[in-house]
């Protein structure tokens, strides 16, 4: 297996003696023979992460954090022109790429333990007759044997997408805190010169995209838990193969620790996809294209005019996000599920088709409830789905209105005033019904 980080970790006890204080390996096995953990022990895979990054490690300075800030705030001010959702940034970073790990290791947790606990259980259960029967007590212990490899290897997915993101929402999902608007800042820095643009003009794109998500992510009340519960009800679903489990343990060579790591990345914790899973995949990819063809309509109406290398960085950042990284493939090998918006060129169409016939108000407004949102079924035809909305009777349109109230009204303190539909902004000066010239990508 990969390097566990031996070592004196910081912040250890004053105590010499205290190696498990000091060597994190030494600490897990502690923490794993008094049968503390869960389906994924996360304190190893963020020591892991943290010890992979180390040794180029770059501290963010002042002028990082500067530079990031009037980033965020200049392309926060620019969407006020290219939607009715406010600005949903209560903060602004510039991030380490250990500052990455930190931060968002907590949303992992909820995305990657569903999977993790159904793998370990079949892990569990998988174990012979006869070894279930040697083991007796020491039998539980198989969870916590789980739990550390799940952290070990998803320690290593961490380092690794952590050298890829440029923010907090690049994978399309609120990773970090709320509100807090942040950019990785060495990863900024390797998309400029991959791209040959001047850091400037990336740093500010990436900023409107991270702007834009956060719009979405602070004024959609429902969208974060949506998006939770889709990956959950897709962990709820896994069927795992205990013949596949079995065979695959009986091959380990404790004394060869490369044997464990083959069979961790080669498909020995794959589930097998059902047709639930299937369905709840399928309206997992969906609300991500949504999410991502919405943040690239608006993004390309902000900048557009502003930015001579808009087209070519949105471009660059579709592709990207089509195709995923190294590091996001891992992750889909190790947890069974790629977050990858696969139809975003269709929900981009569809965004770009409501904004030409609609405005952006009524673009927006499908943001008030989830049932109001295109399936994957409309995906097929943007154009359609474009037409249909707008031809709706003025008592179909009153009803969704009257629901988008009242689940706002969910979501807000009780007051004697009516809650102030979703999609409105203070702005009075923001050109609200402004649209593109062309769709995103074209």
């Amino acid at each position: 297996m990969s390097n566990f980080g031996f070592g004196f970790s910081p912040g250890s006890g004053d105590d010499p003696d205290d190696l498990a204080g000091k060597v994190p390996l030494f600490a897990e096995l502690q923490k794993l023979l008094s049968g503390s953990g869960g389906p994924v022990n996360w304190d190893l895979a963020r020591q892991l992460a943290i010890s992979a990054l180390a040794a180029e490690h770059r501290r963010v300075s002042p002028a990082d954090s500067s530079a990031a800030t009037d980033a965020i705030r200049l392309g926060d001010l620019w969407l006020d022109d290219a939607t009715d959702l406010p600005s949903g940034v209560t903060a602004t970073q510039a991030w380490s790429q250990v500052d990455w790990v930190e931060k968002t290791i907590g949303t992992w947790a909820a995305l990657c333990d569903p999977v993790a606990s159904r793998v370990v259980s079949a892990m569990s259960s998988s174990l012979p007759p006869e070894v279930a029967e040697q083991a007796g007590p020491m039998a539980p212990m198989m969870a916590q044997v789980g739990g550390l490899m799940f952290g070990a290897q998803l320690g290593q997915g961490l380092a690794a997408l952590a050298g890829e993101v440029v923010s907090a929402t690049d994978v399309g999902l609120p990773l970090g805190p709320a509100g807090t608007a942040a950019l990785v800042t060495a990863n900024v820095e390797a998309m400029a010169t991959e791209l040959g643009r001047p850091l400037e003009e990336v740093r500010l794109f990436m900023a409107l995209r991270e702007a834009a998500h956060h719009r979405l992510f602070s004024h959609v009340p429902w969208l974060r838990q949506q998006l939770i519960d889709s990956v959950d009800a897709y962990g709820r679903g896994i069927k795992i193969d205990p013949e596949a489990i079995s065979a695959a343990l009986s091959e380990l060579d404790p004394a060869n620790p490369e044997s464990l790591q083959n069979a961790l990345t080669g498909g020995l914790f794959e589930p097998q996809n059902t047709d639930a899973q299937n369905a709840a995949l399928k309206r997992l990819e969906t609300l991500l294209a949504l999410i991502e063809g919405w943040v690239d309509t608006v993004v390309m109406q902000a900048a557009g005019a502003r930015m001579s290398g808009a087209d070519a960085m949105a471009e660059a950042v579709r592709r990207r996000r089509a195709t995923g990284g190294p590091a996001e493939q891992t992750f889909a090998t190790l947890v069974g599920l790629e977050l990858r918006p696969r139809r975003l060129h269709e929900a981009a169409a569809m965004w770009f088709a409501m904004t030409q016939r609609h405005g952006v108000a009524a673009r927006d407004a499908l943001w008030n409830h989830p049932d109001l949102l295109p399936t994957a079924e409309d995906l097929d035809n943007p154009d359609e789905f474009a037409a249909r909305h707008g031809s709706m009777s003025e008592s179909e349109q009153s009803v969704f209105e009257e629901l988008a109230r009242l689940v706002e009204g969910q979501n807000s303190e009780p007051s004697g005033e009516s809650p102030e539909p979703k999609g409105s902004s203070d702005d009075s000066g923001s050109s609200s019904d402004s649209s593109p010239d062309e769709p995103p990508g074209n």
